[in-house]
C-alpha cells in the first residue's frame, strides 16, 4: 500500500510484490552514461531514475528515521534532465533519442531508483523489449519484481525485508553494521559484489572492504567508477 507523499511514493511496509497497472510512470530522471558499478562496469547504458523508495523518503528530515539513511541518491519528484510523468511509448521515445543512432546494437537500460519495482512493470518491460533494449534494474530485494528482467542486481540493506533471493548480480555496500555478506554467500546470484560506502570514512570502507575480498575471494571489488569519471 503507497502513500501519496510530498510528490514521491512511501510503502508502509518494505514487503511487497509488483503486481502494479501504471499508466503514468513518475520518473526522476533519464539519461545516457557509462555503467559505473558492478559486473557491467563500463557498459554504455541509459539510466532511467523512478521517483520513490520504500526504505526512505528522500526527505532529509526524515532521513534519521529511516530504514535506509545513508543513501547517497536523489530520487525526489519529477525534475531531473528528462525527468517527468510519462507513458510507456513516452519513456520508448526518450529512450531511443538518447540512445547513438549511428549504432543501435546492444541497446541497454538500468531502471533504478529509489526503488524502481515500486513502478516498474510487466507493460513497459515488453515495450523496452519491443523497441531492442535489454533491461537491467538496481533493486534494494525487498520486492518481487515482474517477469522479463535481463539483469537483477540486487543491493540489500539492513534491516529492510529481503525476499529477491535470486538474482544476476548481489551488491552489498560495505561496511553496514548489520549485515555480514558472508551470510549471502550460498544465494541463487552468479556474481558476488562488495562496494565500499561513499561518505567521509570512504578511504577506510576502502580499505575494509579490500580486506574482507581478500580473506573471502568469492567477492569482487565494485567502485563507483562513474564518480571518479564525473559521470552522472
Amino acid at each position: 500500500m503507497y502513500l501519496k507523499a510530498k510528490g514521491l511514493f512511501r510503502s508502509k511496509d518494505s514487503r511487497s510484490t509488483c503486481t502494479l497497472n501504471i499508466s503514468m510512470y513518475r520518473i526522476k530522471e533519464i539519461y545516457f552514461t557509462l555503467q559505473g558499478e558492478g559486473f557491467h562496469t563500463g557498459r554504455p547504458s541509459i539510466f532511467v531514475r523512478f521517483s520513490g523508495c520504500n526504505l526512505w523518503s528522500g526527505i532529509e528530515e526524515d532521513r534519521n528515521t529511516a530504514i535506509c539513511n545513508w543513501c547517497d541518491t536523489d530520487f525526489v519528484g519529477t525534475d531531473g534532465p528528462n525527468g517527468g510523468k510519462y507513458s510507456v511509448n513516452q519513456i520508448a521515445k526518450i529512450l531511443l533519442g538518447l540512445w547513438p543512432s549511428n549504432n543501435p546494437s546492444n541497446p541497454y537500460v538500468v531502471c533504478t531508483g529509489g526503488e524502481p519495482l515500486l513502478q516498474l512493470d510487466e507493460k513497459l518491460i515488453d515495450k523496452l523489449h519491443s523497441i531492442g533494449f535489454e533491461i537491467g534494474i538496481e533493486t534494494n530485494g525487498s520486492i518481487k519484481p515482474p517477469a522479463g528482467i535481463d539483469w537483477i542486481c540486487v543491493s540489500p540493506k539492513a534491516n529492510a525485508d529481503f525476499v529477491l533471493k535470486t538474482g544476476d548480480e548481489l551488491k552489498i555496500v560495505f561496511p553496514q553494521s548489520k549485515i555480514n555478506p558472508r551470510k549471502y554467500e550460498k544465494l541463487n546470484f552468479n556474481h558476488f559484489f562488495i562496494q565500499p560506502m561513499d561518505g567521509i570514512n570512504q578511504k577506510q570502507n576502502i580499505k575494509k572492504s579490500k580486506e574482507f575480498i581478500m580473506k573471502n575471494p568469492q567477492w569482487r571489488l565494485s567502485l563507483q567508477a562513474h564518480k571518479i569519471m564525473g559521470l552522472p
